[in-house]
């Protein structure tokens, strides 16, 4: 059965890829369709219709069925080598797991909301939010190359100076697009 082991775990990377190329996509289309819903009309039925389209198009074609693919790839890789299951780079990574589903949920709950005109969100805390993969991803990735020699110290360090850097950059930028809105 372990033969099987490298095709199940290539078809879990191929999908938590295209997960994550989702959730990288759907808070910047969150961003474009609050941003639309603010524009005169006819512009903002136009765009908000098109943003709607684009929106539920990548979210029920790619991100969903990736995640839920990427899912129940990693459950039969623990099956396959159930051990990992007692490593604690494994119990961490699937700590992290929790958090990408969280994440993924409060993204539907987000895209219910703007299909139905509702903006709970500006798009400047949309800019914010869309940087919550990016910390997951490297989160994950950094546990699971460096596995049992990964330094909790400097991981989590890491991690907030990641973030850190990445709410800097968003600062910068609405700056540069507070300056040349064509930015």
């Amino acid at each position: 059965m372990l033969e099987i082991y490298p095709y199940i775990k290539s078809l879990h990377l191929i999908f938590v890829i295209t997960w994550f190329a989702g959730l990288f996509y759907i808070p910047r289309l969150f961003i474009y369709q609050i941003e639309a819903s603010q524009k005169p009309q006819p512009d903002r039925d136009i765009l908000v219709g098109q943003l709607k389209l684009m929106t539920k198009r990548l979210w029920f074609i790619i991100t969903w069925p990736s995640a839920i693919l990427a899912t129940l790839f990693a459950v039969w890789l623990l099956f396959l080598l159930p051990d990992w299951l007692l490593q604690s780079w494994m119990h961490v990574k699937l700590g992290f797991v929790v958090l990408l589903i969280l994440y993924h949920l409060k993204n539907h709950q987000i895209y219910k909301q703007l299909q139905n005109k509702v903006y709970k969100w500006d798009s400047n805390q949309m800019r914010l939010w869309n940087e919550g993969a990016t910390l997951i991803l490297f989160s994950v990735v950094f546990l699971v190359i460096v596995k049992s020699a990964f330094n909790w110290i400097y991981g989590v360090i890491g991690i907030i100076l990641l973030g850190i850097f990445l709410m800097l950059g968003i600062k910068v930028y609405k700056r540069i697009r507070d300056k040349n809105p064509r930015a």
